[in-house]
């Protein structure tokens, strides 16, 4: 993952010109917000699961882990699992690991996820994201969890 441009834009404000800064200078003149990495995380997490197709999101010892997370009263899965982010002042990385469904075109199902993820974190945060590099871990396939109760005819299919 390459690392994010580590400075901020000049600020604006809707009835006067902030003229721009100096160089150096690390805060506007109103303040200054920040956005914690776990925040881009959890919102490119969540963009990635509103793609049809995306099964589950991190590796292999991630959904381990989360499905024994799972079972425990009263804990909830993370939304930020499967990603991890680097974030700058104004840019931010994301890599995502994604378990797809079988069937599904993977190469466009990266696309679908890539530009959900960038419009989701530009559009909340107001950060630019320089790159999302989408690792496929694994393909679902149905029938293959305890969950899926496809009936077992001791047939080879």
């Amino acid at each position: 993952m390459t690392s994010p441009t580590m400075s901020k834009p000049p600020t604006r404000n809707e009835n006067t010109e902030i003229p721009p800064r100096e160089a150096g200078t690390t805060s506007p003149p109103q303040g200054t917000t920040t956005v914690a990495d776990t925040v881009v995380q959890k919102i490119a997490g969540l963009a990635t699961r509103e793609i049809s197709g995306v099964y589950a999101l991190g590796g292999g010892a991630a959904r381990a882990f989360n499905s024994l997370r799972e079972r425990i009263p009263g804990a909830t899965a993370s939304a930020g699992q499967g990603v991890s982010v680097e974030v700058g002042e104004r840019q931010a990385a994301v890599d995502v690991h994604i378990l797809v469904e079988y069937g599904v075109s993977i190469t466009d199902l990266a696309h679908s996820v890539r530009r959900n993820v960038i419009g989701a974190v530009e559009q909340m945060t107001g950060l630019e994201v320089v790159e999302v590099n989408i690792v496929v871990t694994d393909v679902h396939i149905p029938g293959d969890d305890e969950g899926d109760k496809a009936p077992d005819t001791g047939r080879v299919r």
